[in-house]
C-alpha cells in the first residue's frame, strides 16, 4: 500500500519560494499506473489542485498558478517536489501530495505565508 509524506518549511515570508517535498512509499514514480498531484486548501476554502506529474515526468499546472509553480521528481530517492515562487498571503494552505488514480494521499503539511 502506498505511503506519501508531505514535509516543508510551515512558515515561508512574502515573495520567497516555497518548496515542498512528498516521500512517497510502497510505489514507484514511474509506474506508468498512477500519476502524483498537489493540492491544496486554504483557511475556509475548498480544495484547489496545484498541479500534477506523470509516470513519464511530464507535468500539468493549473493555469492560476502555472507561472509560479514547478513540480519535479526524484526517482533514486522517490521524491516529488513542489516549488512555488514568489508566496503571498493567499498562497497559506495545507498542501496534499497525492496519487491517482485510486485518490491515496498524504497527511498533509500546513504552509503559512506571513512576515
Amino acid at each position: 500500500q502506498v505511503q506519501l509524506q508531505e514535509s516543508g518549511p510551515g512558515l515561508v515570508q512574502p515573495s520567497q519560494t516555497l518548496f515542498l517535498t512528498c516521500a512517497v512509499s510502497g510505489g514507484s514514480l514511474t509506474s506508468t499506473d498512477y500519476f502524483f498531484t498537489w493540492i491544496r486548501q486554504a483557511p475556509g476554502k475548498g480544495l484547489e489542485w496545484v498541479g500534477g506529474i506523470g509516470a513519464t515526468g511530464t507535468t500539468s499546472y493549473s493555469p492560476s498558478l502555472e507561472s509560479r509553480t514547478s513540480i519535479s521528481r526524484d526517482t533514486s530517492t522517490n521524491r516529488i517536489t513542489l516549488q512555488l515562487t514568489s508566496v503571498t498571503p493567499e498562497d497559506t494552505a495545507v498542501y496534499y501530495c497525492g496519487r491517482g488514480p485510486e485518490n491515496s494521499w498524504g497527511q498533509g503539511t500546513q504552509v503559512t505565508v506571513s512576515s
